[in-house]
């Protein structure tokens, strides 16, 4: 079998009303060379049936207890095959038909992290606004000094660099790994235009304030506390 260029790694529980629309924008991709891995976290609602009625069929498709999002998206991690990583969690969707074609297209290039931008919609799928946080042109390690320029879903590092999510971080794990892959990473490519929907009301939504202070962590940790400090200044004076 060839290897897969893309692995999509959707992570899920009880999102019967928010995975259809990840399915969909998965199942009208022009662009098949990817593998679809779905991680469900043994939900109670009807996802599973809204899965096998979606006409997708996930190159696996795991459905048991976790300790959380990063556990459920580290079991995917470890399933994947494919060159580069994606991470699109139900409610979220690729933005057009042709967005993989487009990553495939960036991906012959062989950069160490292919990236773009996220536009934000609500529960009906309706545009909202692009993100608050636009990605740079050039994307490296210091680019996360200044917040999440990129958003987790639309943030595509090589398999091999890839390592687990830590645990110990509940809501912006997604943070760290992205630093910590962009250290090692010397070549990232944007593609143009956006490359996925995201649902406003995601898990760290829910979990704003809490989100952030661990995300002040995170900088503090990578990029030491007096310069996160003298950021988040910045942040509040602008």
């Amino acid at each position: 079998m060839t290897t897969p260029i893309i692995s999509i790694i959707t992570v899920c529980y009880n999102a019967q009303n928010e995975i259809a629309a990840t399915l969909k924008s998965v199942k009208e991709q022009t662009f098949k060379g990817y593998e679809y891995i779905i991680v469900d976290g043994a939900s109670k609602d009807n996802t599973l049936k809204v899965i096998a009625d979606s006409g997708v069929t996930p190159t696996h498709l795991v459905s048991e207890k976790d300790k959380g999002i990063y556990d459920a998206m580290n079991k995917g991690l470890a399933l994947a095959k494919g060159d580069y990583l994606m991470f699109l969690n139900a409610g979220d969707s690729l933005y057009s038909p042709s967005t993989l074609q487009q990553i495939a297209d960036v991906a012959k290039t062989n950069p160490d992290v292919i990236y773009g931008d996220t536009a934000i919609v609500d529960a009906e799928r309706n545009y909202l606004r692009p993100r608050r946080l636009r990605p740079p042109k050039n994307l490296t390690r210091n680019s996360f000094k200044n917040g999440m320029l990129v958003c987790h879903q639309a943030f595509l590092p090589k398999r091999e660099l890839a390592m687990p999510y830590d645990m110990q971080y509940r809501f912006s794990a997604d943070f760290d790994w992205c630093v910590k892959i962009l250290s090692k990473a010397t070549h990232c490519t944007p593609i143009e235009g956006y490359m996925v929907n995201y649902l406003e009301e995601g898990a760290t939504t829910r979990n704003h304030v809490k989100s952030l202070k661990e995300r002040f962590r995170i900088m503090a940790h990578h990029y030491g506390l007096l310069t996160t400090i003298f950021k988040h200044i910045c942040f509040l004076v602008r």
